[in-house]
């Protein structure tokens, strides 16, 4: 295995974990606000459960670039390259952007959808305002996925 491999699997593996964590923190942060509104009032389940599955798509970013690097680099689907310093650096630079930002980005996001979910609570009608005002965090998890895969093509093997 070469050092620019074990960089490349650093990259991976910090694009998945890091927003991981912040999707599952968001999720627990919502989930926790809706149950408490779910067992006063069982009828808001589908709307604050959308509100809940908000900060989850952080992970999911995080997912993408993680097995887009795996198959580049030929763990999924094909023979493992040897890998330069260079190539394996670049690759885990290319992760930092959804790592980070969809770390941080997940746990507002949890805190944002709370808070919408307690707006749902006082007023059910208000509940598409509170999943707008949770899903403008999520632009920046989608800027930083979109810079991720842009450097992630830059880099030649």
């Amino acid at each position: 295995m070469t050092t620019g491999l074990v960089y490349a699997l650093i990259g991976a593996a910090l694009s998945m974990g890091l927003a991981g964590i912040g999707s599952a923190i968001g999720v627990a942060l919502s989930g926790k606000a809706a149950a408490g509104v779910i067992s006063e009032k069982p009828e808001l389940f589908g709307k604050v459960l959308i509100l809940q599955a908000l900060p989850g798509t952080q992970g999911i970013y995080g997912f993408l670039l993680a097995i887009l690097i795996l198959v580049k680099v030929g763990l999924i689907g094909g023979n493992v390259v040897a890998l330069t310093d260079a190539q394996g650096l670049s690759l885990f630079a290319a992760a930092l952007p959804i790592a980070v930002v969809g770390l941080v980005s997940g746990i507002y996001q949890g805190k944002m959808a709370a808070s919408a979910v307690a707006m749902t609570a006082k007023k059910p009608n208000m509940s598409a305002r509170g999943m707008t005002m949770t899903a403008i965090v999520e632009t920046y998890a989608i800027l930083a996925l979109l810079v991720s895969i842009l450097m992630y093509n830059a880099v030649l093997i």
